[in-house]
């Protein structure tokens, strides 16, 4: 069916057309229909996903402990009531003494980070002026009675004010028609055609999701991986049921002696490490003259679920060691791990310590945790109660959906992830622009249910690894025996391994550790090639004390740290050989990188 759409100027300059708004809202009528629809289906079939309800559940109990603590207090009610009334009535006189025109300082503004109101009408226009403040004002002071609330744990406190953000950001003013200035005008300007589009694609959306918002970030037909995402050529060169190991093939005449295992999440797909030439890590470290092998993990369904950490460790860290061993005859190696690979990489060297095995001699850790103290807002859906829950929905299935994952990354960072989208896509009926990064990120993997169980309890909620309790393959870890050399690298904004846990943890290590900071996030600041590096990164001296105190004392460089990295890779073993093909040693060829496993969609 066609949507109508007209050329027609704002509505401050003329009306807009009357007979084709009335069409298109009948289309929208029609399009929320087929959402609603898409919506209810898992319902009615009895395949709902489950987990919402639980969340929202969650969130209402976690507030109510929060209201509980001010109403048992009537004298303190009443003064938060107080508190707010006041910064209303404040609201309400500048307001009016702005429509008479005076000029007033406003009560509250916005940071200045906050795109949400960027709109020339939020500040021109007292109305929008007067809701934007009002929201602000509600906002910040709910965020106050978290703060301020008596007798909350931590926990709770922590989780209270995880929730607060939630809602602050789905309840701005920007996020609705009526009350977002723009929205107003680009929905008179195409006389409704705009929501039309966007709830055609909601639709889409939900459907896509099963039931559940799969929120459209990126124009997902316009990349393929293999086609235009992970094309550094190599082959597989070995296969089990948890991974593809691929060796890339050179670019130099020779190499460092020593090869290179990386060890990426399986949270994620690996190629967020090989996404374009000119943004390829994999792509740089070839160039470099290192041999470089990647884990490329499967996307385990319910055959999977009873695959274990230590599964993790054995059938992927330790048999892509044994593989590389028998593709290159070399017996030690460097070792990346990103992340959960990361936190994967330290259990298995904390193992190889206890156990006498030699084979890496160098590990870099890309945004890795080892020390769960300081593990940010991710935490919050980390208690024994919830963490029950979710064993409980795994069971039945036998894996995490990566949905749930990718979902909770985006709530880390909704006013940047959620809601920008939210506003464009549904709202402006704009589809987005095809960013590879954000395809990547909708590019979601499960996680088997023993696997995930043990890294929620064992890391997140008891934090084993550095307190000496984990106990891995009959093996009790004590990172204090990992002697070899660590390049440790944190990002300064980054939600999912803060900077200051990433710190912390670097103390637990028994060997050297250069612990590098790099600027922006948890992938932006790890994929900043020297091509054309965006950030910035500190080096310093030994690790202690408060993170802040060290970068107060680092050497502030511009530009990647890549190469920093390499020239410390290549320091601790300088040697060169002649250049590896990948299947022409004892292993052979599979296929060509980037393999099968990636290719599975959730």
């Amino acid at each position: 069916m066609m949507n109508d759409t007209t050329d027609k100027e704002p509505f401050g300059n003329r009306l807009p057309d009357f007979e084709a708004l009335s069409r298109n809202m009948a289309h929208f009528v029609e399009e929320a229909g087929k959402a609603t629809a898409a919506y209810m289906r898992p319902l009615e079939e009895g395949r709902a996903k489950g987990g919402l309800a639980d969340e929202v559940g969650e969130m209402v109990k976690t507030l109510g402990q929060v209201a509980e603590r001010w109403l048992s207090d009537p004298q303190r009610a009443i003064e938060a009531q107080t508190s707010l009334t006041s910064r209303f009535f404040d609201l309400w006189s500048t307001t009016l003494k702005r429509m008479n025109g005076e000029d007033v300082e406003p009560v509250i503004e916005p940071e200045p980070k906050d795109n949400r109101f960027a709109d020339p009408e939020w500040q021109e226009n007292p109305f929008f002026d007067f809701l934007k403040q009002a929201y602000l004002v509600t906002s910040h002071w709910a965020e106050d009675l978290v703060e301020r609330a008596d007798g909350l744990d931590e926990h709770t406190r922590h989780k209270a004010q995880f929730y607060v953000k939630q809602l602050s950001s789905a309840l701005s003013p920007s996020n609705f028609v009526p009350t977002n200035p723009e929205l107003i005008r680009e929905t008179l300007r195409q006389s409704g055609a705009n929501l039309v589009r966007g709830m055609k694609m909601l639709a889409e959306d939900i459907e896509a999701g099963q039931g559940e918002l799969k929120i459209r970030q990126s124009d997902q037909s316009k990349f393929e991986v293999g086609v235009n995402l992970a094309t550094t050529p190599g082959k597989v060169v070995y296969r089990n049921e948890l991974i593809e190991l691929i060796q890339y093939a050179p670019t130099t005449e020779t190499v460092l002696k020593r090869p290179l295992l990386i060890v990426p999440p399986w949270i994620n797909k690996y190629y967020i490490l090989d996404l374009n030439p000119d943004k390829s890590f994999i792509r740089w470290a070839v160039a470099q003259g290192l041999t470089v092998f990647c884990i490329s993990w499967v996307n385990p369904d319910a055959r999977l679920a009873e695959k274990t950490f230590e599964d993790y460790m054995r059938e992927g860290v330790f048999a892509a060691l044994d593989a590389i061993g028998m593709a290159t005859g070399e017996k030690r190696v460097a070792a990346i791990g990103y992340c959960v690979g990361g936190t994967l990489l330290a259990v298995a060297l904390a193992h190889m310590a206890a156990t006498g095995d030699e084979r890496i001699d160098s590990a870099t850790f890309f945004t890795t945790q080892v020390d769960f103290t300081h593990a940010g807002d991710l935490k919050v859906f980390v208690d024994d109660e919830q963490i029950r829950a979710l064993e409980e929905q795994m069971r039945v299935k036998g894996y995490l959906d990566g949905s749930r994952m990718a979902t909770a990354f985006n709530m880390l960072r909704p006013n940047d992830l959620i809601w920008p989208y939210v506003v464009n896509v549904y709202l402006k009926g704009q589809a987005p622009f095809p960013f590879d990064l954000l395809f990547w990120n909708a590019d979601s993997t499960r996680m088997p249910a023993a696997n995930h169980s043990f890294y929620l309890r064992e890391c997140y909620l008891e934090n084993k690894l550095t307190r000496g309790e984990m106990v891995v393959g009959g093996e009790r870890l004590d990172l204090g025996r990992v002697k070899i050399p660590i390049y440790n690298l944190a990002t300064r904004e980054d939600h999912i391994a803060p900077a200051r846990s990433v710190f912390l943890g670097s103390s637990f290590f028994g060997g050297p550790v250069k612990f590098v900071l790099a600027g922006s996030g948890h992938i932006a600041g790890v994929v900043n090639t020297p091509l054309k590096p965006k950030y910035q990164y500190w080096v310093g001296g030994q690790v202690g004390g408060e993170l802040d105190d060290w970068i107060g004392a680092a050497e502030e460089r511009t530009g990647s740290w890549w190469p920093d990295w390499f020239a410390w890779i290549e320091a601790q073993a300088p040697a060169r050989v002649k250049a590896r093909i990948p299947g022409k040693g004892k292993l052979k060829a599979i296929c060509d990188a980037p393999g099968t496993y990636v290719k599975m969609r959730s």
